[in-house]
């Protein structure tokens, strides 16, 4: 399993990667859920290919990227079968969805002719019995800002908005993707050795420093770094405006295969770095779009 939300109607939707799926439990009750979908038979899992997260607009329709394409997923919450897709970038994993409805998406191989190769050699890799992960992550490990991911940001119709897919100095690898109070974005990045957390100027420029456009970088060329962070995957913001991320892994060769006995220990990252007070703040519980206090 993978991503999971709960709607403001009290919905719980999730995504099954490795299978491919949909699961609903209507009003969050566990008695009454079902599999929507699995496997690529039928809407909205034939629309679909490696569901990694999840997130409900103003207008109840559901955005699902998909780790294993170049596209997003949408679909009527009312009718799951009537899905459509949307080009993005290659092996989408986060998805944050602002006040106006617009929905930023983070590609981890960003738009290039490299990163569909490489997707490539993930897919070829997993269908031969191999460790697709590893050739995904060996190759964000590699990235760097001006070779990295990408960030598309769509508006409520499915539209690019100017100038998406975004690039950056502190885009390496990026992962996850949360809206703060300003519609400001904020992006985690999975790539060693390298793995900053980065602001981007939002759809709202009111909120951005003077000159800036939206899909800018703000802070810093190479993102914030620092506080023991390390490769990252999910990150949040709070009500009183901190960021809070998910260090996940921390080495590369413990990750993988049979490490030594003395390195076994540190794939796993250490803990959660905080950033008190960075970010607008938020209104909690975060169900649906972010909002402001």
């Amino acid at each position: 399993m993978q991503g999971i939300i709960a709607t403001p109607k009290g919905d719980v939707w999730a995504l099954g990667l490795s299978k491919n799926q949909l699961l609903h439990f209507p009003g969050g009750a566990i008695d009454k859920g079902r599999i929507v979908c699995e496997g690529r038979e039928v809407e909205p899992c034939s629309s679909m290919l490696g569901p990694f997260h999840l997130g409900i607009d103003q207008q109840d329709r559901i955005w699902v990227t998909n780790a294993m394409a170049g596209h997003v997923t949408r679909f009527p919450a009312a009718d799951p079968t009537k899905a459509e897709k949307f080009d993005s970038g290659w092996s989408g994993s986060g998805l944050g969805i602002d006040s106006q409805g617009n929905v930023w998406v983070t590609n981890r191989l960003g738009n290039t002719l490299r990163g569909a190769f490489v997707l490539g050699d993930m897919l070829v890799t997993l269908k031969t019995g191999g460790n697709g992960d590893e050739v995904l992550l060996r190759a964000m490990g590699r990235q760097t800002g001006s070779d990295g991911g990408s960030v598309s940001l769509l508006r409520p119709d499915g539209s690019h908005f100017p100038g998406s897919p975004f690039t950056a100095g502190g885009l390496p690898g990026p992962w996850a993707a949360t809206i703060d109070g300003n519609d400001n974005v904020w992006i985690s990045n999975f790539a060693a050795p390298h793995n900053p957390i980065t602001q981007l100027c939002g759809a709202r420029t009111e909120n951005c420093p003077p000159g800036f456009k939206t899909g800018d970088q703000i802070g810093p060329p190479g993102g914030y770094v620092g506080g023991g962070l390390q490769m990252q995957t999910d990150l949040a913001i709070g009500p009183a405006g901190d960021v809070w991320v998910m260090n996940n892994w921390q080495d590369f060769d413990s990750c993988f295969g049979v490490p030594a006995e003395a390195l076994s220990t540190r794939c796993g990252g250490q803990g959660v770095t905080v950033f008190f007070g960075m970010a607008k703040p938020v209104r909690s519980p975060q169900i649906g779009p972010a909002r402001a206090p």
